[in-house]
């Protein structure tokens, strides 16, 4: 019986062992099997919106647009000639603040841009043209995928254009625009807007009778 007793203990202890050894193996096999860091969440990155598409832009929502279109010449202030060009553009922005006029039909986001442009004119002769702006933005917070805006801008040129209403290659340029912006996802906007362009000396050299015409552009922006 004693014997019994004993050679019984001896099995079930070296089951116990085989059994202790088996589940320590298979923990050190996942630990190998997995990476050794921690795992972590992926925490989203924040939203460029302040509750959703159209709701209004966070104050740090940056973005980048580029465009291309043509200008319609109108011979007025002074102008003889309608200059016709094409331009391209690109335009870097950063909201001022965050969403004002919470509950106002004109609830939006203030933005400042800084614009480079430039293109050719291809009537009535073939000259070209290149010019800086910073512009001032108001951006309309619709609840919708669209999104209005307006800015008004003013800045340098360079141009080949001359008489008989430009004089040399220094010009200002004075910019109105208003367009829209339709977001196709969150940080992604098909832009089109219309603007008033004036090019001019300010009187600096004569002639000065200024460049003017209407800016059609089309284009993408993209948000960050």
């Amino acid at each position: 019986m004693g014997r019994a007793m004993w050679t019984s203990r001896k099995v079930w202890f070296g089951v116990g062992v085989l059994s202790a050894l088996s589940c320590r193996g298979a923990e050190l096999t996942a630990t190998n099997s997995s990476s050794d860091k921690p795992f972590k969440l992926e925490t989203p990155a924040p939203s460029l919106w302040e509750a959703g598409i159209g709701e209004g832009f966070r104050s740090s929502a940056q973005n980048v647009s580029m465009m291309a279109g043509a200008v319609t010449g109108i011979a007025l202030l002074g102008g003889v000639q309608a200059h016709d060009l094409a331009l391209t553009s690109l335009s870097y922005g950063h909201m001022l603040s965050h969403t004002v006029g919470d509950g106002r039909f004109y609830r939006g986001n203030w933005e400042l841009r800084g614009e480079l442009f430039g293109g050719v004119e291809y009537s009535p002769s073939s000259e070209w043209v290149i010019g800086l702006a910073p512009h001032l933005r108001y951006n309309f917070a619709t609840g919708t995928r669209w999104v209005p805006y307006f800015d008004a801008g003013a800045g340098v040129t360079a141009t080949s254009i001359g008489p008989p209403d430009l004089s040399n290659t220094f010009e200002f340029n004075l910019q109105a625009t208003v367009g829209t912006q339709f977001f196709l996802r969150d940080n992604l906007a098909l832009t089109l807007e219309a603007r008033f362009l004036h090019m001019s000396c300010a009187g600096i050299s004569d002639p000065n009778r200024g460049v003017n015409g209407v800016v059609g552009l089309v284009g993408l922006s993209f948000l960050f």
